[in-house]
């Protein structure tokens, strides 16, 4: 094991892969005045599940998730305001009604991250397909994602050996929002939370319900050679896998009825189809949890079955796609540097985070981790206490390294909240609504008073210097 902590010396740091993480590490180190060569294999070659040549394109899902204070994924993004997130202001700036999550729409959200980041005066954008590491200079960043390409991929297991893993993800369809029928379909959010209606909703009965579950297990699916072992990713599953494990699965689901009120009938609905605004025009709507490797003329023969959905115009059908991530707790150094090469960092989703946000802020970690050891400064990793510390010791604990999977934020990666928190934060009342809130002020608590005992350090709210 290398852990060669002698500081790096260079005058470029590479960055590999224009994505979510790729362009947020390369941005902050661009802005802590480093040089930067971003190097992206698109458009000479795109990934199975890419359509555009855009950075950071949204290949799944356009949702960043909840913006709500009291959950995970809205604390997350609250820590990674503190740092200036590039990825957040591209999604706040791009976003589109969805509720209380943070929906986006594509294009605006990619145009903005590449027009910061080709128009950087420290960064270099590098078209190139990188098949080696040995191709890379160092001090270099690997933030391909889980479509790393496979000359890429094969040399990167050759690096990690047997530790180097993988799963599979699912893609949504997307609809033409003029063929959705409001006579049947309504627009609401669950239980009104938002004051709004971001979300079409299509009722089913029991009868539809069990016939749609029978088809989308009969459906042919789509299952290529190295599905033989399928490892799925349990936060987003296709809806056939969810289907197999029992016919009231969906319903308990992405299909649950509750909190949503149809105003064309009385009839309480057996199960309800969400799909969720895809643009900023409201011309395209994705379905919510509808992640599927069923056949295109499968999908659209068994989804046009869901009411209102009848004479559907499918903009994009849902696909499926192998992901790959590295066993992080045993490859990788505290810093994120592969333990047999101090030089070679790792971000984004293959580090083993699931989600466009988690992904992002591995990217933000690593720059802050990197510019510390250019500088031989003390690597500043956040607080425990802290969401992004929280998300940082899932990754590197040896202890999960046996039973490693991808994950998404959530209220099990923080520390128990004790007697004093509650003390603290609900007056001494303990209970579920209670841990969050304490949970979730001793984030902000902790993360605060480390960005304020860390005035000269990268994770501090103001360290972007002003371009001149």
């Amino acid at each position: 094991m290398n852990t060669n902590t002698t500081a790096i010396q260079s005058e470029v740091i590479s960055v590999v892969g224009a994505g979510l993480a790729g362009c947020e590490c390369a941005w902050q180190l661009a802005q802590l005045g480093h040089k930067v060569d971003l190097y992206e294999m698109r458009p000479e070659k795109k990934s199975p599940a890419h359509i555009t040549n855009d950075f950071a394109e949204l290949v799944c899902s356009n949702s960043f998730g909840s913006q709500s204070e009291i959950s995970a994924p809205g604390q997350l993004k609250w820590e990674a305001a503190k740092l200036n997130s590039l990825i957040l202001q591209a999604a706040q700036t791009a976003s589109v009604p969805a509720g209380q999550a943070l929906g986006v729409d594509r294009k605006i959200f990619s145009a903005f991250i590449e027009n910061k980041i080709k128009n950087h005066p420290r960064i270099r954008i590098i078209h190139k397909v990188i098949t080696s590491l040995d191709e890379i200079p160092r001090p270099a960043v690997i933030a391909t994602g889980p479509l790393t390409d496979e000359k890429l991929s094969l040399d990167l297991q050759k690096h990690f050996g047997k530790d180097f893993l993988y799963f599979f993800d699912a893609i949504a369809p997307i609809i033409d929002a003029d063929s959705i029928d409001f006579k049947i379909a309504w627009k609401q959010d669950r239980y009104d939370k938002s004051g709004t209606s971001d979300y079409v909703n299509c009722p089913l009965n029991r009868e539809q319900y069990e016939k749609l579950v029978q088809e989308i297990l009969m459906a042919r699916k789509i299952t290529p050679k190295d599905f033989e072992k399928t490892n799925f990713f349990e936060g987003c599953m296709p809806i056939e896998a969810i289907a197999e494990r029992g016919i009231e699965t969906l319903r308990f689901g992405p299909m649950k009825p509750v909190g949503l009120t149809n105003p064309h009938s009385s009839e309480v609905a057996n199960a309800i189809v969400q799909l969720r605004q895809e643009n900023r025009e409201a011309t395209s709507y994705n379905m919510v949890g509808f992640q599927t490797r069923m056949a295109y003329g499968e999908q659209i023969r068994v989804l046009r079955m869901i009411p209102g959905l009848e004479n559907a115009e499918f903009l994009k059908l849902g696909s499926m796609h192998r992901n790959l991530y590295i066993q992080t707790p045993i490859c990788l150094n505290k810093n994120l540097a592969s333990r047999h090469d101090p030089q070679l960092f790792f971000a984004g989703q293959m580090t083993g985070v699931e989600g466009y946000f988690e992904s992002t802020c591995i990217g933000l970690l690593v720059a802050c981790f990197l510019n510390a050891e250019l500088k031989s400064e003390a690597v500043p990793y956040p607080p425990r206490e802290s969401l992004l510390g929280s998300l940082h010791f899932a990754l590197t604990d040896e202890y999960r390294a046996q039973n490693f999977q991808p994950m998404n934020v959530n209220f099990g990666l923080f520390p128990q909240a004790t007697k004093e928190d509650f003390t603290r934060f609900t007056k001494g009342k303990k209970g579920k609504a209670e841990k969050k809130i304490c949970q979730i002020a001793k984030a902000k608590e902790s993360f605060q008073l480390y960005l304020d005992n860390n005035a000269k350090s990268p994770m501090k709210m103001d360290f972007q210097a002003e371009l001149r």
